[in-house]
C-alpha cells in the first residue's frame, strides 16, 4: 500500500517554531526515559525537505 503525501508551507518563523518544539519534545521524552523514534523520525523528515518559496497573489 502506498503512503500518502503531505505538503506542508510553513513561513520562515513557523518552521523555526515546529524545529523548537520538536527538539523541546525529544528532550522531554529522553528526560522521562521513553523512546525517541517517533520524534526524531519527524525531525528528520522535516530537516530533510525541500525547501521552496512561494508567492501568494491576492486579488
Amino acid at each position: 500500500m502506498k503512503e500518502q503525501k503531505y505538503h506542508l508551507y510553513l513561513s520562515d518563523d513557523e518552521y523555526r517554531r515546529v524545529l523548537q518544539s520538536l527538539i523541546r519534545l525529544k528532550n522531554s521524552l529522553i528526560t522521562q526515559g521513553r523512546y525517541t523514534d517517533g520524534a526524531r523520525d519527524v525531525l528528520c523528515k522535516v530537516l530533510k525537505a525541500n525547501k521552496s518559496k512561494l508567492k501568494i497573489k491576492y486579488i
